[in-house]
């Protein structure tokens, strides 16, 4: 799920050495766009810790974009995107389903897996070459090959905001509480709601 097309695999194949040569690795690579100016956007993260800084993907991009001018594998102009996977992020390898276990996760089969191809719940980590999901409203966990998935990525919600805002703690990052930086917190601001007129 790293690549989804030939030329994503093919880009793949020649940025993922460079990735592991300066200690990151690829999470996701998507050539997008028609044929005029496409976009490729590369998704990657240090192994240690799963994030990327601002001076990693710039390193990454100057030396992944030395390889493609000279392989010169996507044909016309491009706009080549470096990135974090986000908080949000996509699960692409098998590891990622071990290491986000306990989070609400979407998935999407290639087939049909009981009558159904989209399924959201818990993951539950990993059992064999299967992922293994708590699905909403089912009490056994579910096994899902994972070669059968097309895609599969973290839900936004309070427990993957949370888990954000750890990371941020450990690491000494000011917690962000939604203002714009220097603007004054106004504690007596309130929101009505439709309870509110009943």
């Amino acid at each position: 799920m790293r690549a989804k097309t030939v030329e994503d695999r093919q880009i793949l194949e020649l940025i993922d050495p460079i990735a592991e040569s300066i200690g990151l690795e690829i999470v996701r690579v998507r050539l997008m766009g028609g044929t005029l100016r496409r976009r490729l956007q590369v998704m990657a993260e240090r192994p240690s810790d799963n994030d990327i800084d601002v001076g990693e993907c710039a390193r990454l991009s100057r030396a992944m974009s030395e390889v493609l001018d000279v392989a010169d594998p996507i044909a016309g102009e491009y706009l080549l995107e470096v990135s974090s996977p986000g908080i949000d992020r996509p699960l692409t390898r098998l590891k990622d389903f071990d290491l986000f276990e306990g989070l609400e996760a979407r998935l999407e089969t290639d087939r049909m897996v009981e009558g159904r191809k989209r399924f959201k719940g818990i993951v539950a980590g990993v059992d064999g070459e299967n992922i293994a999901i708590d699905l909403d409203g089912e009490d056994d966990t579910a096994l899902i090959p994972f070669d059968w998935l097309v895609d599969a990525k973290l839900v936004m919600n309070d427990a993957l905001l949370k888990r954000g805002a750890a990371i941020r703690a450990a690491r000494g990052e000011p917690e962000d509480d939604g203002l714009p930086e220097g603007a004054p917190e106004d504690k007596n601001n309130t929101t009505k709601t439709s309870e509110d007129d009943a």
